[in-house]
């Protein structure tokens, strides 16, 4: 066992702390999924949670095994694939605003033939804006201070996606768009460009709100939007799930009666009643059957792959590797780092999984093919220091001889 094990890690190249967090992450992941389906499987499968954890649990592996895949591809690849990404991307979103799959006045998601599963098309525009920025920033960093062959050429696609993002997913448009403004601020694009786009934002919002109350039907998920943040600006926490911050009350019930330690796995009781715990508000089960114990560990993982993510942002030669990974692993982390405030009330209910851990489909996977391209990375400057090592250790045979 011990023999397979060392042969299966002597095979996986790039930042092996990622690998291990990744891991962890799967790991938990599994735990958590399990103890919180019980309620969605009473509901669609006579009480069969072995469905979704089977279920689950082919997403995760069939996501490392893609991780893997990608981890092995070089990641200069990438950099041309972004502009076919980028132009999939936007007619998938027209595609998704008209004929999507309708869910809570929100049209998120597109089915895929032959295997009827559905995924939703900001994954995967997600994944092309970030690579397709990363790119334009390697390709035009001598552009940066210039606004109009610089800063507008990279701006607007970003303004383009995340603008058909917003109708049906506002939080995930959010998200994006700061990662894309982060991305171009690390960059060195002036802070005076990106200042810009403040009043052109509000002008934007304003316009939203005037355009939502005028035509509700452009979007519906207006009313959402505006009752969330209501509720949690005015702390309305009145207990029924059709008028007040039911969610919230319920993950801080779970927060509460977790403690230090936890309950212990699979001794969740809030689960029977929070909405969606095993993916929007996951975390309140980590609060409740770990303990903040259990909750400042799945932080730390978090941390830990920022932080090596930054290592190879020091280390990589080639500026789109360097974009890139701070692309994705913010993304990824800043993410996280949501839905775990909006489960301890420091943000407004935004329907943000936690990458990783949450139950998911093919969500799970446009997230390990981001720690693939991150790996991606790291494996090509292991490559280059062993052939600057075999390079020099040909120099050092002629002379010792």
């Amino acid at each position: 066992m011990k023999a397979v094990l060392n042969n299966i890690w002597s095979r996986l190249d790039g930042d092996r702390a990622i690998w291990m967090v990744v891991l962890f992450m799967a790991l938990m992941s599994i735990l958590l999924v399990y103890s919180s389906i019980v309620t969605l499987a009473y509901k669609y499968q006579g009480g069969n949670t072995f469905y979704y954890i089977i279920k689950h649990g082919t997403f995760i592996v069939s996501g490392f095994f893609l991780i893997y895949i990608v981890h092995k591809i070089n990641y200069l690849y990438f950099a041309k694939l972004s502009v076919l990404f980028l132009w999939l991307a936007v007619p998938l979103l027209v595609l998704t605003l008209i004929t999507g799959q309708n869910l809570n006045n929100a049209s998120r998601w597109l089915m895929i033939p032959v295997i009827n599963q559905s995924f939703q098309t900001s994954d995967f525009a997600k994944l092309a804006l970030i690579l397709f920025t990363a790119r334009s920033l390697a390709l035009k960093r001598t552009d940066l201070s210039n606004f109009k062959e610089g800063f507008l050429k990279i701006i607007l696609p970003a303004i383009i996606v995340c603008g058909l993002i917003l109708p049906a997913n506002f939080s995930t448009a959010a998200v994006l768009f700061t990662c894309v403004l982060m991305l171009m601020f690390m960059a060195g694009v002036p802070f005076k460009f990106l200042a810009s786009i403040i009043p052109v934002g509000l002008i934007g919002i304003a316009f939203i709100v005037l355009i939502a109350q005028a035509k509700p039907d452009l979007f519906p998920r207006y009313e959402t939007w505006k009752a969330r943040v209501e509720r949690y600006v005015s702390g309305d926490n009145a207990e029924e799930s059709s008028s007040g911050n039911y969610q919230v009350e319920q993950a801080k019930i779970a927060i509460a009666t977790g403690s230090f330690t936890g309950k212990g796995p699979g001794r969740s009781t809030q689960r029977n009643f929070l909405p969606h715990p095993y993916s929007d508000f996951i975390f309140a089960i980590v609060l409740e059957e770990y303990g903040f114990i259990g909750g400042f560990g799945v932080l730390m993982l978090y941390m830990i792959l920022l932080y090596r993510s930054i290592r190879i942002i020091t280390k990589v030669e080639k500026s789109f590797g360097a974009y890139v990974v701070l692309g994705l692993s913010f993304s990824l982390v800043f993410q996280g780092l949501i839905n775990m405030a909006v489960n301890v009330n420091l943000l407004p209910v935004t329907g943000q999984p936690l990458p990783m851990m949450s139950m998911g489909g093919t969500s799970l996977w446009f997230t390990c093919l981001s720690l693939g391209i991150i790996l991606s990375v790291s494996r090509s400057i292991e490559v280059k220091s062993k052939e600057k090592e075999q390079h020099s250790n040909k120099i050092k045979q002629p002379n010792e001889a």
